[in-house]
């Protein structure tokens, strides 16, 4: 399945926000691919909005296993001052709906 999220960055961090995804840790990279993620971009859009999309069997069994990592938690709590979106560790964005696919 393919998933899509949006977040908001805090303006005055997006630089920042930007250069930590450049080097995001290897752990955190080994968690999201060992919890089934695969093919995982994030856009930057005006204003600080994020858009990330990526692919997955089942969005489900990635957030109970990112949920249940100690990496992940560590993370979500680094980048949590970044986000102008609250996000609950381990349960990841709100989706957004696709309404069109071009395969």
């Amino acid at each position: 399945m393919r998933v899509c999220f949006h977040l908001q960055v805090n303006l005055s961090r997006l630089e920042e926000y930007k250069r930590l995804h450049r080097e995001v840790w290897p752990e955190v990279l080994a968690e999201l691919k060992s919890a089934g993620i695969r093919n995982y971009s994030i856009y930057m859009w005006e204003d600080g909005h994020e858009f990330g999309v990526l692919e997955c069997d089942d969005w489900t069994e990635v957030q109970l296993a990112l949920g249940g990592s100690q990496v992940m938690k560590k993370w979500e709590a680094f980048m949590a001052d970044y986000l102008a979106t609250p996000v609950e560790p381990g349960r990841g964005p709100s989706l957004l709906e696709e309404v069109f696919r071009l395969e």
